[in-house]
């Protein structure tokens, strides 16, 4: 998945800041090399006095600053807390990656039962449209209920291309979230035949630890802390040795003789006397970031606790509403039954089949999709809980082998709008 791609090279920026920041601990050596002929004029020169100079060296420079203040312990402190910030923004995106994943699949498996149950309901009609044809050539019915008749087959009819798109842009939308071009989805267990796992009565709060969003909120705010104390470190002055070695001579031939050795050490530190109020506005402002950050941070489990509460409510609320559509749909199936037994015995017209028939298709639609909102009710559950899913994702994001984009499946599974697979 890209998104993952994208936050693992963020993460690696991180880490190279890191060893940026860290560097500042250690002596920074470097060389030089430099070397110079130069022509004076000889009318301003004493009599005998050579015109044409040349210079020849070669040094070491040793330079190394002293942390005695922490400036650089505070901002390799920063660093690290940033690189942390970071894999948890990293394992933020996992998490909302593999739920969506989750929570696509389910919703391509709804759509297949709704495709299955729609197709039954158009064969059903065509089956009923097809007899009420020859019962109006024989004189039997009116157009009027022909027309009826066939009006119920091409609702249904319309509904399977509705039903088709939606299925082949959710496999679209799978394909990119799993890193491909779009294309077919390969199924498992239809809708029904998921497992629902159970929620605890108790859950402790201290599950929402885990949760890498306030993980990394509080690494920022780690972060912005140590920033406040490299910005006070400008008050103090900074100290550093400095040390060079090298040779010099005005003849290359002669450069490497002991002669030419040139050496040099020495010590200093320098500081801010005024500066109109620049260093105290940058410890106001590291102070007034990481107050940002600190509201931002509870604002983080705040929200935790309210995603948590809002899918156990919409979980619940889904099962008593998927058990309520189960209920209905038993009804109206007891329904189509007794209009249809009605009409054929002379005591209703075909209005009241044709109402019962629309009333149980529209609730066998609801009945799925409800179905589906419950599962994904417990996916969002598992993912406002922090989703231990991440470390298994983790572990297996680089090496897991996924199918071909022309992989089969098995004769029983759903036709989709993308193609029939077999």
């Amino acid at each position: 998945n890209k998104d993952v791609r994208i936050a693992a090279a963020r993460m690696e920026q991180f880490m190279a800041q890191v060893e940026i920041t860290r560097s500042g601990f250690y002596p920074q050596v470097g060389y030089g090399v430099a070397g110079s002929k130069d022509q004076a004029s000889k009318n301003i020169l004493p009599a005998g006095v050579e015109s044409l100079t040349e210079t020849y060296q070669a040094t070491l420079n040793v330079g190394w600053e002293l942390d005695v203040w922490g400036r650089l312990r505070r901002a390799t402190e920063a660093a690290q807390a940033d690189l942390l910030a970071a894999e948890e923004g990293r394992r933020t995106v996992i998490l909302s990656l593999v739920s969506s994943v989750a929570t696509g699949y389910v919703s391509l498996r709804g759509l297949d039962a709704q495709l299955e149950i729609a197709r039954d309901t158009v064969k059903s009609r065509k089956d009923s449209l097809d007899l009420f044809d020859l019962q109006f050539e024989g004189g039997v019915i009116s157009e009027l209920t022909l027309a009826q008749v066939r009006s119920e087959y091409e609702q249904a009819v319309a509904a399977v291309p509705e039903i088709e798109r939606q299925i082949t842009q959710t496999e679209n939308e799978l394909s990119i979230l799993l890193g491909r071009n779009p294309g077919n989805i390969p199924r498992g267990l239809p809708i029904e035949q998921l497992t629902l796992a159970a929620i605890p009565a108790a859950i402790p709060s201290s599950v929402l630890e885990r949760r890498p969003d306030i993980i990394q909120a509080e690494q920022n705010l780690i972060a912005a802390n140590a920033l406040i104390g490299v910005a006070r470190a400008e008050y103090f002055p900074r100290i550093s040795l400095t040390g060079l070695a090298g040779v010099a001579s005005g003849d290359l031939s002669n450069l490497f003789e002991n002669d030419s050795f040139v050496w040099s050490i020495g010590g200093d530190a320098f500081g801010a006397i005024f500066t109109g109020g620049r260093i105290a506005a940058g410890v106001k402002q590291s102070e007034a970031y990481y107050k940002e950050l600190l509201f931002r941070y509870q604002q983080t489990i705040q929200t935790a606790f309210r995603e948590v509460e809002d899918a156990l409510v919409a979980t619940g609320k889904a099962r008593e509403k998927l058990q309520a559509q189960a209920r209905r749909v038993k009804a109206l199936e007891d329904y189509a039954s007794l209009a249809r037994l009605r009409y054929d015995n002379g005591y209703s017209s075909y209005i009241e089949v044709l109402d019962a028939d629309r009333s149980l298709f529209d609730s066998e639609l609801n009945a799925v999709r409800t179905q589906s909102e419950v599962i994904i009710g417990m996916i969002n559950t598992y993912k406002a809980m922090g989703g231990g899913w991440v470390a298994m994702a983790e572990e297996t994001a680089d090496t897991v082998d996924f199918p071909p984009e022309d992989s089969k499946i098995s004769e029983n599974d759903t036709t989709t709008g993308n193609s029939t697979k077999k």
